[in-house]
C-alpha cells in the first residue's frame, strides 16, 4: 500500500474517508461510516465527589474499505492519547466528533483504536428528552443512554445498529458497589479503591452499554434458574423483596411467551433517587427508590422491563423510527403477565387503552411517528394495541408461535417492521395486511379493536 491506495487484484482501490453520518433516519449525526465495532474493552476510574472520570478505552473495528481517515462520537473530554493499531496518529476533537486520521490509510479489514481520556463526563443534551448518558448522582452515577447519550462516557460508533461485545472495568471508591452489563468476572479491593470487571459477550449498541454506581448491598439471587443479581440502598431491601418477588415468575412467563432468555443474567439496580420512568439497558434495569411502596404497586413497570430484554435488546432496532417494535412489545408484555397473574385479561388492558388514546389527538403514525414522537406514550400504548388486535385476528396458538418465532429468528440481531410483518403472514392465512398492519401501523386514525376471542 502506498499513497493511500491498496492494491487488490492488480487495482489501485482509493482509500476514502470514513463517512462522519450513519444511516439512521432519526440521528443521522450520531453515528459514522466506513466501519463496524466488534469489541469496545473500557477501563474507567471514577471518583464520585469530583465527578472525574479517567477512561481507556480499546476499540477493536473492521473497516469496510480502505479508509483515509474515520470518526469517533464521544463527548467533552480532554484527550490524552489515540493510536491506531498501537501508533499515535493525528486527530481534532470538537462538537461530538472525535475524527481520527492515521498516518497510512488503512485497509479494508480489522484494525484496533486505543483512546486515553479524562474529564468531568455530562450528559448529551436532547432538545426532547432532557440530559442522556453519565449523570452525577448526590451520591454515585448513573447511566440511561437512551438513545443517543452513550458519548457522554466513553468513544464510540454511535449507531444502534453496530453492536458489539464489551468488557467493561470500573475502578471507584470501595463503599462503592458497581453494577455494568454482563456478568461479574471479578473485584479487586485495593488499599482505598475496588476494581469491578464486567463481560458482555452478547452484541450491543452502545446506547444500551451501562454503568451504575453507589452505596448498594447486593443482593446475589432472586430466585430460579436464571441469575438475577439486584443493587438495592439497604434501607430499601424490605420493599424491593416485595415488590420484585415475583420478578422469577415473570421470567418464567416471558420465556413461555416469548421464547429462552436472552442473556446468561438479569440485573436489577434501584438508585437512591426519584426517576420518571425505570430504565433498560443489556441486561440490566435500572428503577428510581419512587418505584418501589412495599404493595407491588410499579409491578407493571418490573414486567416492562424485563420484556426489553428480548424486545429492545436482544431484538434490536435497525433504525429508531421502528421504535414501536421496542415499546409496543414491552407494554403488551405488561397485560401478559397481568392476565397470566389472572388479575386482568389483555382485552380488558386493551379496551381501556383504547378509550384512552380514542380522546386523544389521531396524528401518530406508529410505524414512524417521526423523532419529537418517538417516545410519545401512544407509540407505546398503540403499539400494544397492534399486538392485541394481531392476537385477536390471529388466534391465540398463532400468535404465541409467531412471537417464539420472532425472537429466535433475530436473536442478538437487529429488526425492522418490514420483517415482522412479513413473519407474522407467514404464520396465518388470514390477510394481516388489510386487517390489521395498514391500519394500525400506517395509518393515523385510530382502527376499531376487532371482535375475537382474545
Amino acid at each position: 500500500m502506498s499513497n493511500g491506495k491498496r492494491v487488490r487484484g492488480g487495482a489501485a482501490v482509493p482509500a476514502t474517508p470514513g463517512a462522519e453520518v450513519s444511516a439512521d433516519s432519526y440521528f443521522p449525526e450520531h453515528g459514522n461510516g466506513g466501519y463496524r465495532v466488534t469489541h469496545y474493552d473500557l477501563e474507567l476510574d471514577y471518583r464520585p465527589a469530583a465527578n472525574r472520570l479517567s477512561g481507556r478505552a480499546r476499540i477493536s473495528a473492521v473497516a469496510d474499505r480502505a479508509l483515509s481517515a474515520f470518526s469517533l462520537d464521544l463527548g467533552a473530554f480532554r484527550l490524552d492519547r489515540v493510536l491506531v493499531d498501537g501508533r499515535p496518529v493525528r486527530y481534532t476533537h470538537r462538537a461530538g466528533k472525535l475524527r481520527v486520521k492515521p498516518a497510512k490509510a488503512l485497509p479494508a479489514g480489522p484494525f484496533a483504536v486505543e483512546v486515553r481520556y479524562v474529564g468531568n463526563p455530562r450528559p448529551v443534551r436532547s432538545r426532547d428528552w432532557g440530559e442522556l448518558g453519565w449523570e452525577q448522582l448526590e451520591d454515585g452515577a448513573l447511566v440511561a443512554s437512551q438513545p443517543i447519550g452513550a458519548p457522554s462516557w466513553f468513544p464510540c460508533n454511535d449507531h444502534l445498529g453496530d453492536r458489539a461485545g464489551y468488557r467493561i472495568t470500573v475502578t471507584a471508591p470501595s463503599p462503592y458497589t458497581v453494577v455494568a452489563n454482563g456478568s461479574l468476572e471479578s473485584y479487586r479491593v485495593g488499599a482505598s479503591t475496588t476494581t469491578w470487571v464486567y463481560d458482555q459477550p452478547k452484541p450491543m449498541p452502545p446506547y444500551l452499554a451501562t454503568v451504575q454506581i453507589g452505596q448498594y448491598e447486593l443482593i446475589d439471587h432472586l430466585g430460579g434458574p436464571l441469575p438475577q443479581p439486584a443493587a438495592v440502598p439497604p434501607r430499601l431491601t424490605a420493599d424491593f423483596a416485595h415488590d420484585f418477588g415475583r420478578q422469577p415468575r415473570m421470567v418464567e412467563a416471558f420465556t413461555e411467551f416469548f421464547g429462552p432468555y436472552p442473556f446468561g443474567e438479569y440485573a436489577v439496580v434501584v438508585v437512591d433517587e426519584e426517576l420518571e420512568v425505570p430504565v433498560e439497558a443489556h441486561g440490566v434495569s435500572v428503577f428510581g427508590r419512587n418505584h418501589l411502596d412495599g404493595r407491588r404497586g410499579g409491578e407493571r413497570l418490573v414486567a416492562h422491563e424485563l420484556a426489553h430484554q428480548w424486545f429492545g435488546n436482544s431484538l434490536a432496532l435497525a433504525d429508531w423510527r421502528h421504535i414501536w417494535l421496542n415499546e409496543g412489545f414491552a407494554a403488551y408484555a405488561e397485560w401478559l403477565w397481568a392476565e397470566s397473574c389472572g388479575e386482568m385479561t389483555a382485552a380488558r388492558n386493551a379496551a381501556r387503552a383504547h378509550a384512552k388514546l380514542a380522546a386523544q389527538p389521531q396524528d401518530l403514525r406508529l410505524a414512524d411517528p417521526g423523532v419529537r414522537r418517538m417516545f410519545d406514550d401512544r407509540v407505546y400504548k398503540r403499539g400494544a394495541l397492534t399486538l392485541h388486535a394481531l392476537r385477536t385476528v390471529m388466534g391465540d396458538p398463532a400468535f404465541f408461535r409467531l412471537l417464539r418465532a420472532w425472537t429466535a429468528a433475530h436473536r442478538h440481531g437487529t429488526v425492522t417492521t418490514g420483517q415482522f410483518t412479513a413473519l407474522a403472514q407467514e404464520h396465518t392465512d388470514r390477510p394481516l395486511e388489510a386487517l390489521v398492519f395498514h391500519p394500525w401501523l400506517h395509518g393515523t386514525r385510530l382502527p376499531r379493536l376487532p371482535i375475537g376471542g382474545a
